[in-house]
């Protein structure tokens, strides 16, 4: 389910089995030698949620993408976030990024941390296997926070 308007309303109706958030951490960085890079990272990190999604749809409500430039970094806004998805009824919330700085955090939540691969101009087989590859590291991550409550 995705935050939107119709998954919302079939997120409230089922709220006590949809217990995890995932939030994309997206950087955008708009400085020409890194603006490409920046483009891929988002690409990747929002069509490997979306594949998360598909994967365990009906378990997980994924958020809006948390976009930010480089220069608005901040330990605690992952952790402020966090609060408000627990606040909310959320037992698990996971923030998914390509970005390194976000992994000094990984104590206080939980950080999925997943280098870019570029994905522009692979066929949607090769996508596929690709982003299947990469939910293979995920899975065990998802499944030890959820085995823990």
């Amino acid at each position: 389910m995705y935050f939107n308007a119709n998954d919302v309303t079939a997120f409230m109706a089922q709220k006590d089995f949809i217990d995890t958030a995932i939030v994309p951490l997206v950087s955008i960085d708009l400085a020409a030698e890194k603006i490409k890079q920046s483009g891929a990272e988002a690409d990747f990190i929002m069509s490997l949620t979306s594949f998360i999604e598909k994967q365990f749809k009906g378990r997980l409500l994924v958020m809006p993408p948390f976009s930010y430039i480089p220069s608005l970094k901040s330990d605690d806004l992952p952790q402020q976030l966090e609060a408000q998805l627990h606040n909310a009824g959320f037992k698990h919330v996971f923030f998914v990024t390509c970005d390194h700085f976000w992994t000094s955090i990984g104590d206080n939540v939980n950080m999925i941390w997943l280098p870019a691969i570029p994905l522009e101009s692979m066929d949607a087989n090769v996508k596929k296997s690709i982003l299947e590859d990469q939910l293979r590291q995920v899975i065990p991550l998802l499944s030890t926070k959820w085995a823990q409550m």
